[in-house]
């Protein structure tokens, strides 16, 4: 379907990849994987013809149809959500314009020879249309939205209506309606909640019958759709047969295999350096030495790829609060609407958090959760009830909003400073490279990092500060799969207690050991982790 051979990138004077090579097949569900910069977006880029190969081949079929979902979804203005996910089948939209007036055209007289070219225009115009899924475009537009968290309620309001977040599925749901034989997807599940994630898991399992590539930090996600990962880095491009578990494990089977042929090649260039510096100046030895001076000469050196450091981060043990370290009591929010009407979020919300208790939050999209764990860390007034903290508890709160309030002109270094002003620069630098900062890289400028980026930052001073209780809502957005590991290690030692909201099963399935469930307003609290959550909610199946 499509064949890339031999390709190599250079971005200026950065080498991306070269000799690389691999093929898209009809139906395969392939994983890109790869550290930040390393290439993946300019693979999807070179497949899409958006740029240019500096050498090698790209082949594709005549009529293959690519769509492509990227972080950048353009301008979104002038259309309802659902004539924005039509609009993204324009071609189909306009075979059928086609179709009909041919229909029209074969009702009025015509000479046997213009008839038959008719006739054949229109077989090649039918074929194209029932491949492209013409004759359900509409009813698929709307189950995708749906599907994604757009019900019919909001099919018609204006795109202008929506949030960044909301485009976004948008956005994925004009390419996901498409049905393109080659479907690219850059991180489509950043902006989407669990319930979303499930039903895009279905829907590519069951619905979507093409090839697909895609970019993915999630884990659990990455597991369930791919049976082949392409990773990208140290310039080369190398396949793996297998889901992301399996390629973790077989990348450091190879790695270890590397290492060890590595480590017999340079045993024997030792020996073989040794006889030739020992034996050079003697005549009696000239033919030999000249023969393994040729024989070194067409050796192919084996190369290690620069390590990836091993980053933990350590937490100072924090000062111990009491065992209830918050009390609930009849907890109600709401929020006055456009229309000045109170709209409620949840009520009569009563419970103890204890000390120690690593707790997930979840519900479906819009069921208050972020809402809830604000009321909690006093970011906001609750519309009745009391929320009290117990003894010495310290609270930190992370948001995404707090990455809003980094001073844009500081440093890195600096940020990280100011919220730990007693500790030396090493111990600064430790917690920063265990956030992936090292080098230069703590210097950068906060207004010159990407959302990753400055999400790490706000992490790093938050775990900096003596803090018992962290209130968590999705502190793994933004964060790559390495990132995430990094992160749950961390809140895995903590000693403390911690209340999150977060999309990322493998994290919430990794930590937490109860669980609190908002729905219709109400709270349920599960006495288990997250697997036994999903048993008593959805049964073994899930």
């Amino acid at each position: 379907m499509i064949h890339l051979s031999n390709i190599t990138k250079q971005h200026g004077a950065q080498l991306l990849f070269r000799d690389a090579s691999f093929q898209i097949l009809p139906g395969s569900r392939t994983g890109l994987v790869g550290p930040n910069g390393a290439g993946k977006t300019t693979i999807f880029r070179l497949i899409t013809g958006e740029e240019e190969a500096d050498a090698g081949e790209i082949s594709c079929g005549k009529k293959t149809t690519i769509g492509y979902f990227s972080q950048d979804v353009g301008e979104m203005a002038g259309r309802s959500a659902l004539e924005e996910v039509m609009a993204g089948s324009a071609a189909t939209v306009q075979l059928a314009g086609e179709l009909k007036a041919m229909e029209r055209a074969m009702a009025e007289p015509l000479g046997d020879d213009e008839l038959a070219a008719l006739l054949e225009r229109y077989g090649t115009a039918m074929e194209e249309f029932e491949h492209r899924g013409g004759y359900d475009l509409d009813s698929r537009a709307q189950a995708v939205l749906t599907g994604l968290g757009i019900g019919p309620d909001r099919f018609n309001l204006p795109v202008e209506s929506f949030s960044g977040g909301w485009k976004m599925r948008i956005g994925l749901a004009r390419i996901l309606t498409l049905q393109p034989d080659v479907l690219l997807l850059d991180e489509p599940t950043n902006h989407l909640d669990v319930e979303s994630i499930i039903w895009l898991e279905e829907w590519l399992a069951t619905e979507f019958g093409g090839a697909l590539l895609m970019t993915s930090h999630d884990r659990d996600f990455m597991n369930r759709i791919v049976s082949r990962i392409i990773e990208v880095n140290n310039k080369t491009v190398t396949t793996y047969g297998g889901n992301y578990d399996f390629y973790e494990r077989e990348r450091e089977l190879r790695h270890e295999q590397l290492v060890a042929s590595h480590r017999r090649q340079q045993e024997m260039l030792a020996k073989e350096e040794e006889f030739i510096a020992r034996f050079a100046a003697r005549a009696s030895h000239a033919a030999q030495v000249q023969s393994r001076v040729k024989k070194l000469e067409k050796i192919e050196r084996i190369e290690l790829p620069a390590e990836e450091r091993a980053v933990r981060f350590a937490f100072n043990e924090p000062p111990r609060s009491g065992d209830d370290v918050v009390v609930m009591n009849g907890l109600a929010k709401s929020w006055q609407g456009a229309d000045g009407l109170e709209k409620p979020v949840f009520s009569g919300i009563s419970g103890i958090v204890r000390r120690g208790e690593k707790i997930a939050v979840v519900g479906v999209n819009g069921a208050g959760k972020s809402t809830f764990l604000k009321a909690l860390a006093g970011q906001t007034a609750p519309t009745a009830g009391t929320v009290v903290r117990g003894a010495n508890v310290e609270l930190g709160y992370f948001s995404q909003h707090a990455m809003e309030l980094l001073d844009p002109r500081k440093t890195v270094f600096e940020t990280v400073q100011e919220a730990m002003p007693l500790a030396t620069i090493g111990v600064i630098r430790n917690l920063l490279g265990a956030f992936l900062f090292s080098g230069d890289a703590v210097e950068k400028r906060i207004e010159n990092l990407s959302g990753g980026e400055r999400s790490r930052v706000v992490l790093a001073t938050l775990l900096a500060r003596p803090h018992n209780f962290l209130v968590l809502d999705e502190p793994t957005n933004h964060l790559d799969i390495k990132s995430r590991e990094i992160l749950l290690d961390a809140l895995r030692n903590f000693t403390g207690t911690v209340l999150l909201v977060s999309h990322d099963r493998h994290f919430l399935r990794s930590l937490v050991d109860r669980v609190y469930e908002i729905d219709h307003g109400e709270l349920r609290v599960y006495q288990g982790d997250y697997a036994y959550y999903l048993h008593k909610v959805h049964g073994e199946a899930a």
